[in-house]
């Protein structure tokens, strides 16, 4: 298992569980904030009870409510799921805790800079030097890819810079914000608020590399543009506390990729989380794709051995059209006509916004798979890969 964010979690948690000698690599050694919405889908949440972890007691923050926020206009919407905000900090470190009480071997510290193809078995280049081989390597590394083993180059993906801090808000904001996720749109990127576990506000937002050369090149001018012509973040901000000396950022976010499998892929590596496929992230889904695409993964393993072709196939078939339907969004987006008709359909049909919070989650047939651990109702598309592979 390479990375030890949901996916990697997850997927050790059900081979170590299963009886399997399961070795987890996380690169970091002590937890640490991550860029992520931190938001938690009703599906996310279902996965992890599976495992184990529960994230009310971790101090999850309820949120039912979403606001679409164009300058002064605002369109808000039920839910139609109850989510969560927790922070990835807290919700890693639980998700590792839960691997290790399964059974497998956590190792902090270690990256792997290169996976190649080495026989029947691959092979593991990490840092420092060390090699590994193993038989099959669960790749859940998210965004950042690993030498051997990239994912090609999106169109447009260069443009895009992702950031993250933590804010404490005044009293009357806070309160404001309770219960909500709020997705701020602007010319050249979107902002996502919402609180997470202590009361703690989280601000995660991309910008287009061109927005960020345009307003000075650094965080302080961002933010200050922002504030500037975003009144409601402007509101939301006013007098709060940045709890982060410099925000977490990430460049070159490949929205829209969803892995295409080949049979020339190593057969033992599976690509989990946005190894797979990266939903835009105001669909707040990320998490719950990480989720299941370890839980798959792991059952796929156990069933059929080395089949890796067949299990990124049946990935592609559960989420490929809620990131399609999220990336022509974030498409609409980046136009000043599409974001004023995105709010203005928002105010006149909430219950478009509850449409598509619920159209851009895992389908059901996924969900039912996850559920039933690969009955034989839920299975036909797996099967018939591994036959047509036959």
């Amino acid at each position: 298992m390479v990375g030890g964010g949901p996916a990697g979690s997850c997927a050790a948690s059900r081979l170590a569980g299963a009886g399997c000698a399961t070795l987890l690599l996380e690169r970091e050694v002590e937890p640490r904030h991550k860029v992520c919405g931190e938001f938690l889908s009703v599906e996310a949440q279902a996965l992890l009870r599976t495992l184990g972890v529960d994230v009310h007691a971790l101090g999850g923050v309820p949120i039912g409510l979403v606001r679409l926020v164009y300058g002064r206009a605002i369109a808000q919407a039920q839910l139609p799921f109850e989510g969560i905000g927790l922070t990835r900090k807290s919700l890693d470190e639980a998700c590792l805790d839960a691997a290790r009480d399964h059974g497998a071997e956590i190792r902090r510290g270690t990256a792997v800079r290169a996976i190649e193809a080495d026989g029947e078995h691959l092979r593991l280049t990490l840092g420092g030097g060390g090699e590994l081989r193993a038989s099959a390597v669960f790749l859940a590394t998210g965004k950042h890819d690993v030498r051997g083993a990239k994912r090609p180059v999106i169109a447009g993906s260069d443009d895009l810079i992702g950031f993250k801090s933590y804010f404490r808000l005044q009293p009357t904001q806070g309160r404001g914000l309770d219960g909500a996720i709020e997705v701020i749109m602007f010319e050249g990127g979107y902002a996502g608020l919402q609180l997470v576990e202590g009361g703690t506000a989280n601000l995660c937002l991309l910008a287009g590399r061109d927005l960020f050369t345009r307003v000075g090149g650094s965080w302080s001018a961002l933010l200050a543009h922002l504030l500037e012509t975003c009144p409601h973040l402007a509101i939301r901000l006013n007098e709060a506390d940045a709890l982060l000396e410099r925000p977490l950022s990430i460049f070159r976010i490949p929205y829209g990729f969803v892995h295409e499998p080949s049979l020339s892929d190593p057969d033992g590596l599976f690509r989990l989380g946005d190894q797979a496929g990266v939903i835009p992230s105001f669909s707040g889904d990320g998490i719950a794709i990480a989720l299941h695409t370890g839980q798959l993964a792991a059952e796929t393993h156990l069933a059929h051995g080395m089949a890796a072709h067949a299990f990124h196939r049946q990935v592609r078939a559960d989420i490929e059209d809620q990131i399609r339907l999220a990336s022509v969004l974030y498409g609409l987006s980046r136009h000043s006509l599409g974001r004023s008709a995105l709010v203005m359909v928002g105010r006149a049909f909430p219950g478009a916004m509850r449409a598509i919070a619920q159209f851009t989650r895992i389908p059901d047939a996924a969900r039912r798979r996850a559920d039933d651990h690969g009955s034989d109702e839920n299975c036909g598309l797996l099967r018939q890969s591994l036959s047509e592979e036959r």
